[in-house]
Parts: structure tokens; C-alpha cells; sequence
């Protein structure tokens, strides 16, 4: 490969993601630490609020450009989004950062469920063999004896409204609005995590290593992510880049085990591995013109 190529815009797109994606891996583990001294809606509050604020300071006028539908319709994907994160958090709680962070790779199985549940799209064979290869995989990851822990059932809810929001962008979202959209999502999310966090405490950080958790999520994880993200699939085609993004939960695993003490133990392998490629069945199959169209804003 000649050093033109590797300059190229989808060279240097498709490095950048995957080092959003390792950001986004390494969050699991962080967020894990976080929440034992914090409280996981104080924790969401602060994060996304910091995040909004950072993006909001930097495009000001990008929210009053969207419009009134366009403001309602960042209202619903920001709901759709701050129950994927309380419900992520909480189960971080309960389960190790490596289980987590492949069933939270479980919206890129879900996703076309959705679409074709919700905008009755058809549903291709490619995709129901990921569903099914993945359930196997989750039923590896999650069950103990013959029922799931509580903790992975949550976040199993946490997987489902990623993808329903990755639905609703696909639909709602254009590039000339993406930026003011995700500002009122942000917003939503910390909106709804500080009104349930209010009553018991809505305290900040109580140390400085958890500022640097809260910091870390809100301006490496979300904003600045955010940004990589949009100017690298600005330069590669969706699948390309829907593909790069499964090293999401590859990374959450290497950062689980490397430093969050989780155990590696076969069966987490094997289930691992086919919830991987139930992800890449479902986004290297066939797909109709409007799937393609379909983005993730991210974590």
C-alpha cells in the first residue's frame, strides 16, 4: 500500500474509528469503578450535561437551526438513548465490564428487528441467522444455571433502545441537522438523569478519580467521539464503518480482562465470538438502499 493511500481520507476515517472504538471499550471499565462510589444517575447527569455544554460551546447556533420538528425529534431519540445508558450503567453494576460490553454489541443485531418491526421492513435470512447465532452466544455469556442474571437481563433492555434509537436516527436525522440533533439528545439524557437523580442527592463527583471517569465519558466517549465519528463516515461507506464499530465490544473485552480483573474463561470466549459474528452476519449480509442509510451516534 503506497503512502497516498494510506493519507486517504477512508484510511485515515477507518483509524480514527477504531480508536473511538477503543475509547468507547475502555469506558466499560471506567464506568464500572465510577458508579461503586457514585451514583449512577449522578454519574449520567454529569457526564452528559459536561458533554452538551463542551459541543454546545462549539456550535452555538446549531440547535436554534434545527426547527421545531427537528428539536421534538431529538426530544424522543434523546429519551430512546438515556434509557440505554441508565439501563447500561445499572447493569454494570451487576455484571462484569467484558459481559457488558458484548451484550451491549447487541444492537447491531437488533437494529434490523426494529426497523422491520417498527417501518415494516422486511427482514432479511442473513439476519435472522445473526439473531440466532447471537442468542447462543448471549445464552454463553449470561445464563447462569437455567436463568439470566439480573444485571445482564438489564442490560439486555440497554442493547434494545441503542438500537431503536439507531432506528429513529435513521429516519430523523440528516447531515445538514446531525450536529444539533445530538446537542438535544445529550441535553435530554442529562435533563432525565438529573431529575431522577435530584431527589436522593445529584452530589458531583466525590474524588478525583472519579472526575476523571465523569471527564473521560463526556468529552472523549461522547463529544469528542461524537466528532470523529461523523467526519469518518463522512468518508466510509456505512457497512465499512458499521463493521469497524463491532470492535466496540472486542475492545471492552481486552479492557475487561486486562484491567478490570474479569475472568477468561472459555465459555466467555466462545459466546463472545459468536455474538461477533452474528454482528458482522447481520452487517455484511444483504441490505436493502434505506438499511444502509442507517448511523449510530455514540458513547
Amino acid at each position: 500500500m503506497n503512502a497516498a493511500r494510506l493519507r486517504s481520507p477512508e484510511a485515515v476515517g477507518t483509524v480514527a474509528l477504531v480508536g473511538v472504538t477503543a475509547v468507547w471499550g475502555s469506558t466499560f471499565v471506567v464506568v464500572k469503578d465510577a458508579v461503586e462510589r457514585m451514583p449512577v444517575m449522578d454519574f449520567l447527569a454529569w457526564r452528559f450535561a459536561l458533554a452538551a455544554v463542551a459541543m454546545a460551546v462549539l456550535r452555538p447556533g446549531a440547535v436554534a437551526a434545527l426547527g421545531r420538528e427537528g428539536r421534538q425529534h431529538g426530544v424522543v431519540l434523546g429519551l430512546a438513548l438515556a434509557a440505554g445508558y441508565v439501563a447500561q450503567t445499572f447493569g454494570l453494576k451487576r455484571t462484569p465490564a467484558t459481559v457488558s460490553g458484548f451484550i451491549t454489541g447487541l444492537f447491531v443485531v437488533f437494529t434490523p428487528l426494529c426497523a422491520g418491526l417498527l417501518l415494516r421492513k422486511r427482514i432479511d435470512l442473513m439476519s435472522w441467522l445473526g439473531v440466532t447465532i447471537a442468542t447462543g452466544g448471549l445464552a454463553l455469556l449470561s445464563l447462569h444455571g437455567l436463568s439470566v442474571g439480573r444485571g445482564e437481563a438489564i442490560t439486555l433492555l440497554c442493547a434494545l433502545s441503542f438500537a431503536l434509537h439507531i432506528v429513529g436516527l435513521g429516519e430523523w436525522s440528516r447531515s445538514k441537522d446531525a450536529y444539533g440533533l445530538a446537542v438535544v439528545q445529550l441535553v435530554t439524557v442529562a435533563v432525565v438523569s438529573a431529575v431522577a437523580a435530584a431527589p436522593d442527592s445529584l452530589s458531583p463527583p466525590p474524588d478525583a478519580e472519579v472526575w476523571g471517569a465523569v471527564l473521560l465519558t463526556a468529552l472523549a466517549a461522547t463529544a469528542v467521539g461524537f466528532f470523529v465519528q461523523t467526519w469518518a463516515q463522512a468518508h466510509l461507506a456505512p457497512t465499512r464503518a458499521a463493521v469497524v464499530m463491532t470492535m466496540e465490544p472486542v475492545f471492552a473485552g481486552i479492557f475487561g480482562v486486562t484491567f478490570g480483573g474479569d475472568d477468561l474463561t472459555n465459555r466467555v470466549v466462545v459466546g463472545a465470538l459468536l455474538v461477533l459474528a452474528a454482528m458482522f452476519l447481520v452487517e455484511l449480509g444483504p441490505r436493502r438502499a434505506a438499511d444502509a442509510q442507517i448511523e449510530r451516534l455514540e458513547t
